[in-house]
């Protein structure tokens, strides 16, 4: 096996941003936060928008998530075009 091709795979804490959820896994990716875990020592986290404990399939309930300006971006591409187009008689 060739030396110096794998990546590191080391311990790495996930957390989650909307839901106080943590968990402390094996993984190879690069994250240059740490973190102190329940233990004492520090890892490298990696937050992560949805898990299991924010997950509506998982919760039974819907969680509001900010969708970075998706309305306005919808109301942007077909406010102006719609409206054309019921003036012209091509929507009712």
């Amino acid at each position: 096996m060739k030396s110096d091709i794998h990546p590191d795979y080391r311990p790495v804490v996930f957390k989650d941003k909307t839901a106080d959820f943590s968990i402390l896994t094996k993984s190879t990716i690069a994250t240059k936060e740490t973190i102190k875990w329940e233990d004492g020592n520090e890892y490298p986290v990696y937050f992560v928008d949805i898990s299991s404990a924010s997950h509506p399939f998982y919760t039974g309930k819907q969680q509001f998530v900010d969708a970075l300006g998706r309305v306005e971006k919808f109301k942007k591409k077909f406010a102006g075009n719609y409206k054309s187009l019921e003036k012209k008689g091509g929507k009712k």
